[in-house]
This record gives structure tokens, sequence and C-alpha cells, in this order.
């Protein structure tokens, strides 16, 4: 569930569209159910009163004998009337007679909300000495004449806090009128109807989420392929500069610094390659004076100079070259060309060998990324006896491993070797030292492709290992039917490797 909240742009907008719904509605309830419900408790009360107004008239004019049958047929869920021949002195006694009263059914009154809901009848007041011990010491009360407008006198008493109110109304010397009023509790607010609303209502926002954040993170997700695909090397055509304000100004800025940067390696290239031109001129002219100096020995030493000079700028021009995004990426077969590279090298009698592996196609770009594997090979046979490789796939990563049984590298050297012009040997022959390119070359091939090159050292000898960013597209590789990893000598884990026995070539087939 974290890893989707984190992932997804469209699940943050909706939880937070849902989560402000829900606020929005427990806040509009918190600040109307109060009015609510007391804009309903006056509105019966209102009605009560009315009532009682009503049948105090009627019980002065009915005779006694029909009185009864009158204020049976007046009542209502909510309301009970009776007859009582002297005044209630006792507010407590009066309460438990008005919650008897409300035990009995009703005679005249069909509770159509009983029968098309539950079908069953409910007591109004379920615990009645509850209801008549409430507002205890309470003593009766007189409203105000503008609410009664009766010449009969009146009072009143609530029971079970406001929920019940009292009326005793002396119709003459003989009769007295009670009338009792108890709202029942509801099922509260939150009912079927409500729970449907809400959920159409969040239904209709989560669509809507769904649309925007589509909306909003398409270009995103464009942008993030096309920065994956430029740190790569790729030459991209501009992003569609469309969309709201800040996500046109990022596309905006997107392009502009594409642009930048081609024209920044453009730009160092041709300074180099002009750098590398102007010096060919003064190189011939040295070459050709050398012709005149007399001194075989000083002759030889400057020709040889001359060519590492010469050898040097070459050099430095492939490698910023080397470093240019002209070449374009494809999809290739990683196997194929990583053991191409090895067959080359084998042929020319160096010890290498390739350990095979599943057919992988992997966008990158070839030329380069076969400079850096080759490299990477050559060295491991100049400085450790023999080259032994194979593909090693990670959870994020395709790894190129380049094995041999060479001293390694010093902790610290390990990422001094990749300065240009900087080597381990300490001569400069160049035929046991090189330039001091390869490993920068290398290097710079692979962070073109969003990668790195990284060494490990251990008792056996030394790895090479070109990582490469894992594409959306590759899936690791399932291991092929009667191959077992750990028959490749324990090379595809972390640890270092083991080359005791001289390796010898499998057959590879690409």
């Amino acid at each position: 569930m974290n890893h989707l909240w984190n992932r997804s742009l469209a699940t943050q907008l909706i939880a937070f569209t849902l989560a402000a719904l829900i606020i929005s509605q427990a806040l509009t309830f918190l600040i109307s159910w109060k009015e609510h419900s007391k804009a309903l408790d006056a509105a019966a009360k209102s009605e009560f009163l009315s009532r009682a107004r009503t049948l105090t008239r009627l019980v002065e004019t009915v005779p006694p004998e029909y009185q009864k049958q009158a204020l049976l047929a007046s009542e209502t869920r909510d309301s009970r009337f009776w007859v009582s021949d002297r005044e209630a002195e006792d507010p407590a006694a009066w309460r438990l007679t008005a919650a008897a009263e409300f035990s009995r059914p009703l005679e005249n009154f069909v509770d159509l909300v009983r029968i098309f809901q539950d079908g069953s009848a409910r007591t109004q007041i379920p615990d009645a000495k509850r209801v008549a011990a409430s507002n205890g010491g309470e003593g009766w009360r007189v409203p105000m004449q503008s609410l009664w407008a009766l010449p009969q006198p009146i009072k009143y008493v609530y029971f079970d806090g406001s929920r019940g109110y009292g009326l005793v109304i002396k119709v003459d010397d003989r009769t007295w009128l009670n009338a009792a009023f108890y709202m029942r509790q509801t099922g509260g607010w939150w009912t079927s109807t409500s729970l449907a609303s809400l959920s159409l209502t969040a239904l209709i926002l989560a669509l809507l989420g769904v649309f925007f954040a589509s909306r909003i993170s398409r270009p995103l997700r464009h942008l993030a392929t096309s920065a994956e695909a430029l740190g790569r090397g790729e030459n991209l055509p501009p992003l569609s500069e469309e969309g709201p304000e800040e996500v046109r100004r990022t596309a905006e800025a997107f392009n502009k610094m594409q642009g930048r940067l081609h024209r920044f390696l453009e730009d160092r290239t041709k300074m180099l390659a002009a750098i590398g031109h102007d010096l060919r001129t003064p190189l011939t002219t040295l070459r050709l004076r050398t012709e005149f100096v007399q001194d075989q020995e000083i002759q030889r030493k400057m020709l040889s100079t001359i060519d590492e000079l010469q050898g040097m700028t070459e050099a430095a021009i492939s490698f910023a070259r080397g470093e240019s995004t002209e070449e374009e990426t494809r999809d290739i077969d990683l196997e194929a060309l990583v053991g191409s590279i090895c067959d080359d090298q084998s042929d020319l009698g160096k010890p290498v060998s390739f350990v095979e592996g599943v057919k992988l196609s992997y966008r990158c770009r070839p030329d380069g990324l076969r400079r850096a594997v080759r490299n990477l090979v050559e060295n491991a046979v100049r400085y450790g006896g023999e080259a032994r490789v194979f593909i090693r796939h990670t959870a994020a990563t395709i790894d190129i491993v380049v094995e041999d049984r060479g001293p390694g590298i010093p902790d610290l050297m390990k990422e001094k070797v990749f300065t240009p012009f900087f080597r381990l040997e300490a001569s400069r022959n160049r035929d046991t030292g090189g330039i001091g390119l390869g490993l920068s070359i290398a290097r710079a091939a692979a962070r073109q492709h969003g990668g790195d090159i990284s060494f490990t050292t251990g008792d056996g000898g030394m790895q090479a290992v070109l990582s490469l960013p894992r594409d959306g597209r590759v899936e690791t590789p399932a291991v092929p039917k009667g191959r077992d990893w750990k028959s490749l000598r324990g090379s595809i884990g972390l640890r270092a490797p083991n080359l005791a026995e001289k390796p010898t070539k499998p057959r590879t087939q690409h």
C-alpha cells in the first residue's frame, strides 16, 4: 500500500479529494445538525401546543362520555392526551403517569413508518422509571400568556431532559386535561440515502481525480522518460510544450537544457578537433627538423617524444569525440555484443573467455559500449594475465563483469585510475602502460548510458563491473532449462573471483 501511495499521483490525488469530501461533510453536519434539531423540536412543540389548545376547546364542549374517544382520536406517535378529575401536584408522579400513557398502543393511529420499514412495534418510552426520575427537583412552570392565548390556567414540566414536555390544563373545577409530548430518539442522520449520496459523490470525484491526475502525470512521465534517455546519450526531439502553466514551463526548461548540453558538447568537440588540427602542423615541422639532427640517439629520442605527443593529442581528441552524443541508440543483443568482443580478443591469441547466458535485448549506443568493454578486457589481459567475462542480472542493473587474476587496484587508486592520462604503471612505455585514457573512455561510455564502472578486489583476482541501468522493458531472465547458475564457478555472486585454474573458452553461439 505504501509503495502504491508513493508511486501513483492518481492515488494521492483521489485520497486527498475523498478526505476533503469526508471532512467537509462532517463539518457541514456538525454546523447544521444542531440548528436542524432545534428547528424540528420547535416545530413539533408548536404543533403540540396548537393541538392542546384545540383539544381544550373540544373538552369544554363535548359531553363527558365522548371526551375519551375524542382524545384518543387526536393522539399521535409522539403525543398522548387524557382527562383527570383532580389536579396533578407532584411532578415526579405526573411524569410516571405520562410514561405509562406512552406505553399503551394507539387506537386510532396508523404507523406507516412501522409498517413499511421494519414491521415491528416499538415502545415510545422503554424505561418509564428512568423517565419519571429524570429532571429531579424541577417543579411546575407557567408558560407565557402569548404562547398559550387561552383563559384556562396551564402549567408545564419537562421530563427526560428536554425531549419530554407535559401540560396540565384546568378546563373546569372537575376536569383537568393532561397532554404529554415525547420525541423518541431517531436512528440518526446517517441513512441508506446518505450513504448512497456520499458514495455517488465519492465515485464522481474519484473519476474526476483519475482524469486530472492522468492529465498532470502524462507529461511528467514523458519528462522522466526523456530525462532518462538524455542521460543515456539519446538524441531526442523537443518535448511538447503544452498543458498547465507549470507543466509547460517545466517542458520548456527541459528543452532549453537539452539544447545547451548538445551545444556544449558540439562546441567542445569542435574546439578539441581544431586544437588537434592546429597541433599537427608544428608536430610535422618538428618531425621534419629531426631529420637534420646528426646524433642518431638524440634523433631517436626526439622522434619518440613527438610520437608520444602526437599519440596523446589523437587520444584526447578521440576521447572528447567519444563522449559526444553523435551515435544513435538502438536495440541490440547484449550477449552477442559482449561475446563477439571476447571472440575477437581470443582470435588474436589472448586468454579471453566468455560465459554464455541467455539472449538479452538492450537499448544502447553499441559502438561506445563496445569500446568500453574492449578496454576493460584488454586491461584484464594486460595486468591480470587473462579475462573471464559474463553478464550478471540484479534488480536494478545489468552488469558486465570482467574477471582477472591480477593483483588488482589499491583502494586509494580505484577512483584516480579514471583520471585522463593517469597510469598505475610507473614507466612511460606505451606498450606496457598505454596512454592512460582507456578507463576514462570506458567510464565515459558507461555514464553516457546512465551506468558506471567499479572494481572489486579479492584473494583470487579482481572484478571490473560495468553496470548498466535496467530498462523498464527488460525483465530478469529466467535460468535456462538444465543450467545452474552455481555452475558458473561462483562468479555470479558478489564475492571475489577464484581463477586458480586457467579458464578455457566455452563454445559460444551468437
